[in-house]
């Protein structure tokens, strides 16, 4: 016998038997036998979806001399506990081709699942929204006085402010058609790694709204559970599978805060299991906060501003921290340049302040720069921007876009002493920036305090610079949670 908070699962022979419990958890209401016997129904027809063969309809537990009403229990076939997903983990198992061939067969059924109005409806920012309201509102009511679990608050904070600023992206996953009628308990304890492929059981059925998700998010519950069983590495592959064989292009950010909504979800259902008396089930609820937390974290979508003049490395900089953190990178240089008509490479030297450097084409480059930069934000998709923030009025317009967009907000000040900036442009080879001694000595002469900048010294090591700068864009650490970096697909 096994036990869920919403069930008891009896397994006798070559059988498993499913029976309701008479609970009523807010969510749900099996407290009737006619609600416990038309979700039977309703399992059985929605898993079968994913397990034909498994599943093979719905019976009834009946005592003798008795009037009582018989019991209705699903019937399935038995798995073979050996194969299960979750103790191939941790018996230490590859399972990497085990996990493909989820991914694969997710994506397929996704790709031919149910969709209409009322399935969009349940992929809105709002709606999402208010699945993670109705977690904080049961888990409030759950401790009641006994305090909160450590982590919730900001959980609850960091929540709001990713889905304030974010209301284009779930409209564009809508348009996508991202949004299915699909699984919505996607655990390694119900996936068996058969010969033949593998065996996806136990959707969720009690309530259509909350089985109308993103497909990423349906795919993230697995996600979230690889890493529950120290896998975290495996975790971030299944989910770039699924994501190539989807086609999914979504930001990193996207991935994470799904990852950490099926976190708190199931710290939510180990909350319940606590007051069911589950051993465990408590400190269950403490780790899955903490994963939550650390997601979120690294979810936040951050505005990061690399400035400094010609020679102080900012550019070299820029480029390496947007690597290391897989987000996305605009060049004042490049943007320019393309402003112009005229290649990145293509020199356009001119005098201080003058030709496509004038204040005209200045202001229109950095207008254009943070125009593009409110596109990805609003997409979920981080940004730095290397250009060098020496006019007090675009740093100001910079952060006005992170306020609209629920943006953090880094700004990082790139330094070196003058010696080591004239060296480096006596000896730079032609690029993008067409800035030399004079223009920088210039700029230098005008030059204003950035004192809301973190200053950066780059006169040193590449790695010394970027360890400064990842301490400052993610204070937290960088190694809390993977970084999600989307699979490489070849252009139609």
């Amino acid at each position: 016998m096994r036990e869920t908070h919403t069930a008891v699962v009896l397994f006798i022979g070559d059988r498993v038997y499913k029976l309701k419990k008479p609970v009523d958890l807010g969510f749900l209401d099996f407290t009737t036998v006619a609600a416990r016997r038309s979700d039977c129904v309703r399992e059985v027809a929605l898993n079968r979806r994913f397990a034909p063969e498994v599943y093979l309809g719905v019976g009834e537990f009946h005592g003798p001399g008795t009037d009582d009403e018989s019991e209705p229990v699903v019937v399935m076939r038995r798995m073979p506990a050996d194969r299960c997903l979750s103790r191939l983990v941790r018996e230490g198992v590859d399972v990497g081709d085990a996990l493909r061939a989820v991914a694969r067969q997710l994506a397929a059924r996704h790709a031919d699942a149910p969709r209409s109005r009322e399935v969009d409806e349940q992929g809105t920012r709002d709606a999402l929204s208010s699945r993670w309201e109705a977690s904080f509102a049961q888990i409030r009511a759950m401790v009641g006085d006994g305090g909160l679990p450590d982590g919730v608050a900001e959980v609850e904070r960091l929540v709001r402010r990713y889905l304030a600023g974010r209301s284009p992206l779930f409209d564009a996953r809508i348009e996508q058609g991202r949004v299915v009628d699909g699984h919505g308990d996607l655990l390694a304890d119900d996936i068996f790694c058969l010969d033949d492929g593998p065996r996806v059981l136990d959707c969720l059925e009690f309530d259509d709204r909350l089985r109308s998700v993103d497909g990423l998010d349906d795919a993230a519950f697995l996600a979230m559970d690889m890493e529950q069983l120290g896998a975290p590495e495996a975790a971030a592959y299944f989910l770039a599978q699924y994501s190539e064989y989807s086609g999914d292009p979504a930001p990193p950010s996207l991935r994470h805060h799904y990852v950490a909504y099926r976190a708190f979800v199931r710290a939510k259902v180990s909350l319940i299991q606590a007051q069911q008396g589950t051993p465990g089930a408590e400190a269950a609820a403490r780790r899955l906060v903490s994963a939550a937390l650390r997601h979120l974290r690294t979810s936040s979508v951050c505005l990061t501003l690399v400035g400094g003049l010609p020679g102080s490395g900012k550019s070299t900089l820029s480029g390496a921290l947007a690597d290391r953190l897989g987000v996305t990178l605009l060049s004042s240089d490049r943007l320019r340049k393309e402003l112009a008509g005229i290649a990145a490479e293509e020199p356009a030297a001119a005098a201080y302040g003058e030709g496509i450097y004038s204040p005209e084409w200045t202001a229109r480059t950095y207008a254009t720069l943070l125009d593009r930069a409110a596109s990805l934000l609003s997409a979920g998709e981080s940004v730095v921007l290397d250009a060098t923030w020496s006019d007090a009025e675009q740093r100001e317009a910079a952060q006005r876009l992170a306020g609209r967009t629920s943006t953090d907000l880094v700004a990082l000040h790139c330094r070196v002493p003058g010696d080591v900036s004239a060296a480096r442009l006596d000896t730079r080879a032609p690029g993008a920036s067409d800035a030399d001694l004079d223009i920088a000595t210039a700029m230098a002469a005008k030059e204003p305090l950035w004192t809301e900048a973190v200053p950066i010294d780059t006169s040193g090591p590449l790695e010394s610079a970027v360890v400064q700068a990842l301490a400052a864009v993610r204070p937290w650490g960088t190694s809390q949670a993977p970084v999600f970096r989307r699979p490489y697909m070849e252009p139609d």
